[in-house]
């Protein structure tokens, strides 16, 4: 009796997140009935709720849960919806049409509704039981070099304390002491409309306190990722006035050095989270804030280092602004930002160098990935869309010819576009040269010929460099002197880019003007379908 009034009085010091031994206390189950709790249920994804009444058909437990609840309990529409339920995986996958399981460390099932750019999916994963991380199965290495001891585990940590595999199915109450914060603790039922609280997360959120259940310390030990989600969830939830929770914060910087241990794919995707989630400007100054500017992961170190220059602040309100009116954002976009300064750098070194400006492009571009990126995710599609952009902003200066029809026409081109626009906002290119092409992205094909000529007619208008004529004396070159001839190639189609014919050329030796070479052209049916695909490139793809 003594030690049940002990263990209820350290709880209740606690906030009733923590037992004795530092364990976490299961909490109390509350049941908060719609007059209470004030969920708007129109706010409620269909497909959520759908997932759930389908479980719930089938005679299992299942709750919308984590942030969405608490979102909706904020009285904001949630971007994502997660499904928490008793079933297995294997026994949620049977249950819908398009059910994918995945992981290893957190073996969850993604429910897929709809198609394309329409198309959501609901993650839905099982009750985890809490155990004491003390008991778990231990190895020395991580789960690269532990794979094969893992293989066959259902809970195990590294030598530090994190788990590696957590797939131990257990009650609500169980799966509620193993999540972070108390405001993300909560379970909502759509058909009931009841909200189930174990952790005091209501009272947290009305409090406008982001707090960790049980020992923070150790929650970061288990999981160092948490330390990355307590600075986004504060930064997102700073405009409506939450804090961290002093002992929640506290740790903080003490912990760092535990995400040496992370995989940096885990680490890469956690950064693009803080950066594309509507908060990049204020996850940044919160990293400042709480002395986690450097350390967490050598890319977003670069970021916050370089969050005040021109360039890369206006990118990031720019995503900042797209995520909060509901558009598409494309972490190819962003890190081209934070890294154009390296590649421009690195590509007038290069051509200072007398290197021609396309390779000296194409090998500063190669430098910045190796330095810069490495093997995470600098080698697949993002590398490919972040080299398009790069190797499309020269190719904006070409405004003549065939040049822009075929500009307009590549996959990347709105994307190079709207990079090419904030270059023009901070005075880096001409602000004339944006409304341009901003003019013939957007027009027919009438409006694009006029365009067109209009560059031709001002060409024509500039004072062209006069050639001194050749000497009479001078041999005429013959067919066999390449490099002569190469020279009048690229003399003629320069002249040809400006607009004047080989009649404004220097005479030869003889007095005569050189006869007109007739140019070919392009058959009407090539051009029909390069417009055709043009419009297919001006599908918003950032």
């Amino acid at each position: 009796m003594i030690k049940k009034f002990i263990t209820n009085l350290l709880a209740k010091a606690t906030g009733g997140t923590t037992s004795p031994g530092g364990k976490p206390s299961l909490g109390k189950r509350v049941d908060v009935p719609v007059k209470t709790h004030g969920i708007d249920l129109s706010l409620v994804d269909e497909r959520a709720a759908n997932v759930v009444r389908t479980l719930q058909d089938a005679g299992f437990v299942a709750y919308i849960v984590g942030g969405a609840v608490r979102d909706l309990l904020l009285g904001l529409r949630p971007k994502d919806f997660d499904v928490a339920t008793d079933a297995t995986p294997e026994q949620v996958k049977s249950l819908f049409r398009r059910a994918f399981i995945i992981g290893r460390r957190f073996r969850i099932v993604h429910v897929v509704y709809g198609r394309g750019r329409e198309h959501e999916v609901i993650e839905v994963s099982t009750f985890r039981a809490y155990l004491d991380n003390a008991a778990a199965e231990q190895v020395a290495g991580n789960e690269k070099t532990s794979k094969s001891e893992l293989a066959g585990m259902k809970h195990a940590v590294d030598s530090t304390g994190r788990v590696l595999r957590d797939n131990v199915w257990g009650p609500p109450e169980e799966d509620a002491v193993r999540r972070d914060f108390t405001i993300n603790a909560m379970y909502y039922d759509p058909q009931t409309q009841v909200l189930v609280d174990y952790h005091g997360g209501i009272k947290d959120a009305k409090n406008k306190t982001l707090k960790m259940i049980g020992d923070a310390a150790v929650r970061y030990r288990e999981d160092p990722v948490r330390i990355i989600r307590a600075v986004r969830f504060a930064a997102k939830l700073a405009p409506l006035g939450f804090k961290l929770d002093s002992k929640t914060a506290a740790p903080l910087r003490k912990c760092l050095p535990l995400l040496a241990d992370v995989p940096q794919s885990r680490l890469f995707d956690e950064m693009l989270k803080l950066l594309q989630t509507g908060h990049a400007l204020a996850s940044i100054a919160q990293l400042c804030k709480l002395g986690l500017e450097r350390g967490i992961y050598p890319l977003l170190d670069l970021v916050v280092e370089r969050a005040d220059h021109p360039f890369v602040t206006t990118a990031l309100q720019d995503t900042d602004r797209r995520v909060g009116e509901g558009k598409p954002v494309a972490p190819s976009f962003l890190l081209a930002c934070v890294l154009w300064a390296d590649v421009r750098d690195g590509w007038a070194a290069r051509q200072a160098q007398g290197q021609h400006a396309h390779p000296a492009l194409q090998d500063a571009i190669d430098d910045v990935f190796n330095a810069r990126i490495g093997d995470v995710s600098g080698r697949g599609k993002l590398a490919a869309d972040m080299r398009e952009i790069w190797m499309m902003q020269p190719r904006f200066e070409k405004r003549v010819g065939s040049a822009p029809f075929g500009l307009v026409q590549q996959e990347r081109f709105r994307a190079s576009f709207d990079f090419m626009r904030l270059r023009a906002d901070i005075g880096e290119v001409e602000e004339v040269l944006a409304d341009w092409w901003q003019e013939f992205s957007t027009g027919d094909d009438a409006m694009r010929e006029d365009l067109v000529d209009q560059v031709r007619k001002e060409n024509l208008k500039r004072p062209r460099a006069v050639r001194a004529p050749r000497p009479a004396s001078a041999p005429r070159r013959g067919p066999g002197d390449a490099a002569a001839g190469s020279d009048s190639a690229q003399g003629q189609a320069a002249d040809s880019e400006h607009g004047t014919s080989g009649e404004d050329r220097a005479y030869d030796d003889t007095g005569h003007a050189p006869k007109k070479r007739r140019r070919r052209r392009r058959s009407g049916s090539g051009r029909a379908a390069g417009d055709s695909q043009a419009q297919g490139g001006l599908a918003d793809s950032n």
